[in-house]
């Protein structure tokens, strides 16, 4: 009996915690999404050219890349600036379900931090859908600003 309500305590701490783990997720590559774009937007600025984010959203992947479509190399751990979720296990249940910069999945920040499109036009909407479990957030890129925010 007393294993019993052992379980059940256990249980009752644990089956809640359990059904944060999608809004966690989804709210943590939100804000890690949010950075990375922020990153390239500056690094753009800094270095006085074209960086882009490409999305490759059936893979759930993001790379930055510089202006001849290389990708960076990450200034902290000096590897591929590519951020793919299955491989994190604290993303590993968020989907990119949709990365739409004018129907690309692509933008690109200049010299000024202004976005354009895949296409090397200025942005007119930009986006990406990120969903785990039953969560959605978005993280927009605003045209001629390249303000980057988390809509929740």
């Amino acid at each position: 009996m007393m294993v019993i309500a052992i379980l059940s305590i256990t249980a009752a701490g644990v089956i809640p915690l359990m059904s944060l783990g999608g809004q966690a997720q989804v709210y943590s590559a939100a804000d890690s999404l949010a950075v990375d774009l922020n990153y390239a937007r500056n690094l753009a600025v800094t270095r006085a050219q074209v960086v882009s984010v490409r999305f490759y959203p059936d893979q759930e992947i993001y790379q930055i890349e510089d202006a001849a479509g290389e990708v960076i190399t990450h200034p902290v751990n000096k590897k591929a600036y590519q951020v793919s979720f299955p491989a994190d296990k604290r993303l590993s249940g968020v989907d990119i379900v949709n990365a739409s910069f004018d129907s690309t999945a692509l933008v690109r920040f200049d010299y000024q931090g202004s976005p354009y499109n895949g296409s090397g036009n200025p942005l007119n909407s930009g986006m990406v859908t990120l969903r785990a479990d039953s969560e959605t957030r978005f993280v927009a890129v605003e045209p001629v600003t390249g303000v980057i925010s988390v809509q929740y």
